[in-house]
């Protein structure tokens, strides 16, 4: 029994990183959209996270309801596909409107400059974008934009299924004991999780190295497309 529970448990492990590894949808989007967004390594990260939890735990909470209700292998991965085809279309939504809106404010960017002069005589150049009819201030505010695309990726990440848990992993846990299915779902979703994390920070260290002077603009539109594509390849590859 301890040599099954082993071979379990190294399994889960394997498949998590193997499923996030395989998975671009899984760490693309959080490295498009910290780059297009300007969001710092610790927020992307702190997002990544975040999503990972709702991606995993959904199917988890699904999961482990089935076994205990008694749903068979094919109502579940009925289910399964069902979210799968609804959080593929929500990328593919979502990334095409965001590919539109990014494309829409590529053509909306213009330069702007200020000279500022000093009590010393030294003139100050400073330089920015302004965005369609927006109005520059130099003034500052204790407001915050409300920012809804974490929540966006977040509801999308709820919906996606980790496929091969709940057939490969819970099922057969749960005729051993309670206490190997909370083992196999904790070790699932570090595996999971950390794969994430390490891949978005590797991949957020590398895009910095890239030169993107005179793409920034297009940033936005880049994001939009490449979680379009990623929705794609799940509608049609099967990723």
């Amino acid at each position: 029994m301890n040599a099954e529970i082993t071979v379990l448990l190294v399994t889960a492990a394997s498949v998590g990183f193997i499923h996030t590894l395989t998975g671009p949808d899984h760490y693309l989007p959080f490295v498009v959209m910290g780059k297009a967004r300007n969001w710092s390594t610790a927020k992307t990260l702190l997002i990544t996270f975040l999503c990972g939890i709702g991606h995993v735990g959904s199917s988890i909470v699904i999961g482990i309801t089935g076994i205990i209700l008694g749903f068979g292998m094919r109502k579940l991965e009925t289910l399964d596909a069902f979210r799968g085809n609804l959080a593929a279309w929500a990328f593919v939504t979502f990334g095409l409107v965001y590919f539109i809106w990014g494309i829409w404010k590529s053509q909306k960017v213009r330069n702007h400059k200020h000279v500022h002069s000093h009590s010393d005589g030294v003139l100050h150049i400073h330089a920015h974008h302004h965005s369609g009819d927006a109005i520059h201030h130099h003034g500052h505010s204790n407001s915050k934009p409300v920012q809804i695309t974490p929540w966006i990726l977040f509801t999308i990440f709820v919906l996606g299924p980790c496929e091969p848990l709940i057939p490969l992993l819970l099922y057969p846990a749960a005729e051993i004991n309670a206490g190997v299915v909370v083992s196999v779902a904790a070790i699932f979703s570090f595996c999971t999780i950390a794969t994430m994390m390490v891949i978005v920070f590797l991949a957020l260290k590398g895009i910095n190295l890239l030169p993107f002077s005179g793409l920034e603009k297009y940033m936005h539109a880049i994001a939009g497309a490449t979680i379009f594509i990623c929705g794609c390849a799940i509608l049609f590859l099967g990723m």
